[in-house]
């Protein structure tokens, strides 16, 4: 039988002392970390980090948004550590230490939608089955819901059950539809367009937070700006004109392929996006409910208020959303978890 004892009474009063929490306790946590990489799809290095302890017998899979790397996660990973889990993360191709693809390292690029999910699926058979644990699950933000999404249509018994923040089967665009696919097709003939960013995007640039569009929390928003700062080979700019096209193809086709994806799903959505269209994910939900098996809740749980990075919102956005997660992990374990996910404000 599995139990845990959780209380998320500091997750609602980490902001106030964030510096301290940082460069204490998240930063001893981050010293303990594996990090290691494979060769992925075409022989483009894979870096990835664990986080492990001898006492887990469960691991949560994480597979970060676009431009993101697992430096950005320590604080996620931290959370979900202590809470009796494993923590694995891989930085997908084009971003964070793996290898990227174009000689302007800030182009947001892949070829194929489906070079993520190989690599994916590499990592989870190659680094993640070995270890043995009893339970799988995942966790994915943004462009790594889309990549996790596309994995579990092809091995929805992969993972025990997998959430979903702010999942990309969608993009938030500034233009009709048909326009956009219109500009993106003509694209293709043209390699020297197809591979620059896209319009009104380009090298990456730290942004004041009053502008940002990412999260309400100023702490969070600031550290990690220090990380693209402090290390720049980290940074990516806007996506290019032919990545824009196979990310708008991909959530087509998780829509289209729902059906195929088995695994107890749990979807949260974010109140305030402006990165990724929200009715993607009505449109996921309703599909999986036609193939006879709902997302939790049946529909997307959304934490109101919250902007798109739902993992790096404000204490309390936060809290909501890691507890439903932990929550949703725990229905899943299979024992009788007795975790506390009261949020007390």
């Amino acid at each position: 039988m599995t139990s845990f004892t959780l209380s998320t009474d500091d997750w609602l009063t980490r902001e106030k002392q964030f510096a301290a929490f940082a460069t204490g306790p998240l930063l001893d946590f981050w010293r303990l970390r594996e990090e290691g990489e494979f060769n992925g799809v075409g022989g483009v290095p894979i870096r990835f980090v664990r986080f492990s302890s001898a006492r887990h017998q469960r691991v949560v899979v994480v597979s970060p948004g676009r431009i993101e790397s697992y430096i950005k996660y320590p604080e996620v990973a931290y959370d979900l550590f202590h809470c009796g889990y494993d923590v694995m993360i891989l930085d997908h191709r084009g971003q964070g230490r793996s290898g990227r693809l174009l000689a302007d390292t800030h182009r947001g690029h892949v070829i194929n939608f489906a070079d993520y999910v190989d690599d994916f699926a590499q990592f989870y058979q190659q680094e993640v089955v070995p270890h043995g644990y009893r339970k799988h699950f995942a966790l994915a933000h943004s462009m790594g819901g889309a990549i996790l999404a596309q994995f579990l249509a092809r091995q929805p018994q992969a993972f025990d059950a997998a959430a979903f923040c702010a999942p990309m089967f969608g993009i938030y665009l500034p233009m009709p539809g048909w326009m956009a696919n219109r500009i993106l097709n003509w694209t293709e003939k043209h390699p020297k367009v197809r591979d620059y960013y896209a319009i009104g995007t380009g090298q990456w640039r730290p942004l004041p937070y009053v502008v940002n569009v990412l999260t309400h929390s100023r702490e969070r928003y600031r550290r990690c700006l220090r990380y693209y700062a402090d290390y720049p080979e980290l940074q990516v700019g806007g996506p290019t004109y032919h990545w824009v096209r196979e990310s708008l193809q991909a959530g087509r086709e998780i829509i289209a392929q729902a059906a195929k994806i088995t695994t107890p799903l749990l979807l949260l959505q974010a109140g305030e996006d402006r990165v990724v269209d929200n009715r993607s994910h009505q449109a996921f939900c309703q599909a999986l409910s036609d193939a006879g098996h709902p997302c939790e809740g049946g529909k997307p749980q959304v934490i109101e208020g919250a902007r798109h990075e739902i993992l790096f919102e404000r204490d309390a956005m936060r809290a909501e959303a890691l507890s439903a997660i932990l929550r949703f992990f725990a229905h899943h374990l299979g024992g009788t978890p007795t975790a506390d996910h009261t949020i007390r404000g």
